[in-house]
């Protein structure tokens, strides 16, 4: 990484301009023009300098405060399958398979988002109807500690 990359990656580390031209309003500041903006970000992401590029929404900012983490006991030949098909509802922000342990029988985990946690309930059973897996459990988060990324 050069001077410009580390200097981009410390400018869109907290979120990009909110604006009809991002990249260019970027690109001013650095000096440099808005397709190099891009093709740096896209550099940096295929070198795994930066693992994603995306956008991300603060939840509870706009109202949606009920967070759910489902975890599932998924057959562990079925856990792929059945794992890309939770990963398919809107819902469903995180999905990701875990180890399971003799007091721990949950081996796939999903992370709802929604209203309310009757809400977060419903999407739940459609989860489970669809997949049939019956054997889960929800935790609702009651607090939030942390919402920033790795800094520079």
């Amino acid at each position: 990484m050069d001077k410009t990359d580390v200097k981009l990656l410390k400018l869109t580390q907290d979120g990009i301009p909110i604006t009809h031209s991002p990249f260019k309003v970027l690109a001013a500041e650095l000096g440099i023009s808005e397709q190099e903006v891009v093709d740096r970000l896209k550099s940096l992401q295929k070198a795994g300098k930066i693992r994603r590029f995306a956008a991300s929404i603060g939840h509870r900012a706009i109202g949606i405060t009920a967070n759910a983490m489902c975890v599932w006991n998924v057959p562990d030949d079925r856990i792929e399958k059945t794992g890309a098909l939770m990963a398919e509802f809107p819902e469903v922000t995180h999905c990701y398979e875990r180890p399971r342990y003799p007091d721990w029988p949950y081996n796939l985990f999903t992370m709802v988002h929604s209203y309310t946690s009757e809400d977060c309930e419903k999407v739940a059973i459609r989860i489970s109807e669809a997949t049939g897996i019956k054997d889960y459990t929800l935790f609702f988060s009651e607090r939030e500690f942390k919402k920033t990324g790795v800094r520079l």
